[in-house]
């Protein structure tokens, strides 16, 4: 008897902390994953998981995307390849083109020249400046959105015969253990190791962090959600916010942290300057995926990361 053919996927941004993670849930779950990565990018332990057949380096051009993306035939593509940067420099601009909109318009192109029927974005909160229905933070937040506007175009326009449904997830912060990402909690963790002072601004502003894992599991029901059948029509594209539903003030996160961990940390509150369009309250009109909820708070979720029993 014949078995099942594995589910296939494709993740970007899989050397990220979330692709990285992504990629081992859905190695566990039993899918075929398939991951495209740059020539520069630091993918050992991603060769240690999976086969070398399913790690595709991309050389910037279209023909090798859509190359990657006929080899790979996966059914779901999982896109959290992205180049973040809180302030942009001239020097920058082209940068953020070609990895937050010319990468996923080659992605799309390919997806839809070979039929992938399904892709899973990610975008971000900071589109939404002030609270506002579209108001990016800064040009980071602008790329993505041109991102999220090119997706609905493959979206709407694909024929009549042909299925490419998008889901747009909007993050808010992320966290988790071993995250090498600059944060909050890698600075209070080196200022309690280093016992030099730590310079913060005022502190007033509420922070939405969302654990990892159940940001993963957001996506895994995604999976779900996208192929159910008669949710909509074949082009629709959907966005939802993955949000914890609970922000805390800046100064409350840094003192839970503290009487979590027991460490101490000299905070100079107000000495730095708040960021130009500093996001004082996070957007909080989004739409949550149906079926999915944050399921670790942020006490247990510094417990976790910081390995406390």
């Amino acid at each position: 008897m014949s078995q099942p053919s594995r589910k296939k996927a494709i993740v970007t941004g899989a050397t990220g902390f979330l692709g990285r993670h992504l990629v081992k849930r859905l190695h566990t779950l039993g899918w075929e994953v398939h991951c495209i990565v740059r020539a520069e990018s630091q993918h050992h332990d991603l060769i240690e998981l999976l086969n070398k057949r399913q790690i595709h380096v991309h050389d910037g051009t279209m023909n090798n995307m859509m190359s990657i993306v006929e080899r790979a035939a996966p059914e779901i593509v999982f896109h959290l390849a992205s180049l973040f940067l809180p302030q942009h420099t001239p020097s920058d601009i082209s940068r953020l083109i070609r990895s937050n909109i010319e990468f996923p318009a080659q992605l799309a192109e390919a997806m839809a020249a070979h039929r992938v029927p399904y892709l899973i974005n990610t975008s971000t909160a900071w589109q939404h400046y002030q609270n506002a229905d579209y108001n990016p933070v800064n040009l980071y937040a602008a790329t993505k959105q041109a991102c999220v506007d090119l997706l609905r175009f493959y979206s709407e326009s694909a024929p009549p015969t042909t299925s490419f449904r998008v889901i747009n997830f909007e993050l808010f912060d992320t966290y988790g253990p071993s995250d090498p990402r600059p944060k909050l909690f890698s600075a209070l963790r080196n200022a309690a190791h280093t016992n030099k002072p730590l310079a913060m601004s005022t502190g007033d502003q509420l922070i939405d962090l969302v654990y990892m894992d159940d940001v993963i599991e957001a996506f895994i029901a995604a999976t779900l959600h996208i192929q159910q059948p008669g949710r909509a029509s074949p082009t629709t594209m959907e966005t939802f916010a993955v949000s914890s539903g609970r922000p805390l003030p800046l100064k409350e996160l840094v003192a839970l942290w503290q009487k979590i961990t027991g460490q101490r940390v000299h905070v100079h509150w107000g000495v730095r300057s708040e960021r130009p369009r500093e996001m004082m309250q996070p957007w909080n009109r989004g739409v949550p995926l149906p079926g999915w909820r944050p399921r670790v708070d942020i006490e247990e979720g510094i417990r976790h990361m910081e390995g406390i029993a």
